[in-house]
C-alpha cells in the first residue's frame, strides 16, 4: 500500500495511491484520519480500515492530481532520528573513515517540506546542499528490540531530501544548525508499506538529480548499518513511538565535497528517487 497526506479544496485527508490514480480514503470511510501520521499513531484498527478502504475505493472517490497539494507525509513527528554517514563513499568524501557506530542528530518538525513544495535557501547562507535518503517510519512502541525483530517494528518507508546549511552544520562539532533550518527538509510523497519492498529495504537503488544531473547513485544495500541495525541501535537508547520518522543516511556525491563545490539555489528542480519507493521532487526558492 502507498499512502499519503493531502490537501485538497475540502481539507485535509488520507489518500491510497494506486496503478490508475490517488483516491481519496476518507470519502469511503470518513472515521479514517486525515493523514499518514494519524494513520500509524491513531488506533491500532485504522491500518485494517485503511487498507479496506482502499479495496473499496471507486471512481468518486478519485482525486484530480493537478488540483491537489501534498502535506509532509507526517507533519508533526514525534521524533526525526538522523543517522549520519552511513555510506563509506560518503563518509570518506567528508574527510572520516566509516565509523564503528553511527552518527546520530535529531531535526525538527519546522524544517519539513512537502512534495512538489519548494525548498527554502535561508537568506543568511548560500550553501544550501543536497541529500538524499530513504526513511522508515515506526509504526509501534519499541524498546530493546533485537536484530530479527527490528523490521517488524516500520509502519512503512519513505523519501527525504536532509536539505542542509553547510556552513552553519560546521560552525560547531554538533549538527543541528545546519540540519535545522526552516523549510530545508523535503518529505514524501508516499508510504510504502513494507509488504511491497525487500525485508529493510535493502538492495534499492537511490539517486539524486539536479536540474536532471545526476549527483547521488548508491544502494541501500551499501549501509554501514542496515536498517534493522539502526532500530537496535536506537531501541538501546531510547523508546520509538509511532510516527517516529528515522532519516537512514546519504549516499557520496553531495554537493559540497564536489569541486568545485554545488550547492542548490533558486529555480533548482532536486528530485531523489529510491526504489520501488518513488520520487520525492521539490524546486528551491529564497526565504522571502
Amino acid at each position: 500500500m502507498r499512502y499519503s497526506s493531502i490537501r485538497t479544496s475540502g481539507g485535509n485527508t488520507l489518500a491510497i495511491r494506486r496503478d490508475d490514480g490517488i483516491y481519496d480514503l476518507r470519502m469511503v470511510d470518513p472515521g479514517l484520519p486525515d493523514g499518514v501520521g494519524g494513520l500509524v499513531a491513531g488506533e491500532p484498527e485504522f491500518m485494517d480500515r485503511a487498507k479496506k478502504a482502499a479495496g473499496a475505493a471507486t471512481g468518486a472517490a478519485r482525486l484530480d492530481e493537478g488540483s491537489l497539494r501534498y502535506r509532509p507525509l507526517i507533519e508533526r513527528p514525534g521524533k526525526i532520528i538522523c543517522i549520519g554517514r552511513n555510506y563509506a563513499a560518503h563518509a570518506r568524501e567528508g574527510g572520516a573513515e566509516p565509523l564503528d557506530y553511527p552518527d546520530v542528530f535529531m531535526r525538527g518538525a519546522n524544517s519539513l517540506v512537502a512534495h512538489g513544495e519548494p525548498l527554502i535557501r535561508p537568506r543568511c547562507s548560500d550553501k544550501f546542499d543536497y541529500e538524499g535518503e530513504l526513511v522508515f517510519v515506526v509504526g509501534r512502541k519499541a524498546r530493546h528490540v533485537g536484530l530479527d525483530e527490528a523490521c517488524g517494528i516500520i509502519a512503512g518507508y519513505s523519501v527525504f531530501n536532509e536539505g542542509s546549511i553547510r556552513d552553519h552544520q560546521r560552525r560547531a562539532t554538533q549538527w543541528t544548525m545546519g540540519k535545522n533550518f526552516d523549510g530545508t527538509g523535503g518529505f514524501g510523497p508516499d508510504l510504502v508499506t513494507p509488504d511491497e519492498l525487500p525485508d529493510g529495504a535493502d538492495g534499492l537503488r537511490l539517486t539524486t538529480t539536479l536540474n536532471g544531473h545526476v549527483m547521488q547513485d548508491g544502494n541501500t544495500h551499501d549501509f554501514i548499518f542496515p536498517v534493522a541495525r539502526i532500530v537496535a541501535i536506537l531501541t538501546e537508547a531510547m523508546t520509538l513511538e509511532p510516527g517516529d520518522v528515522v532519516l537512514t543516511g546519504t549516499p557520496s556525491g553531495v554537493g559540497y565535497a564536489r569541486n568545485p563545490p554545488v550547492f542548490m539555489k533558486p529555480g533548482d528542480v532536486v528530485e531523489v528517487t529510491n526504489e520501488k519507493v518513488g520520487t520525492l521532487r521539490n524546486t528551491v526558492r529564497d526565504e522571502a
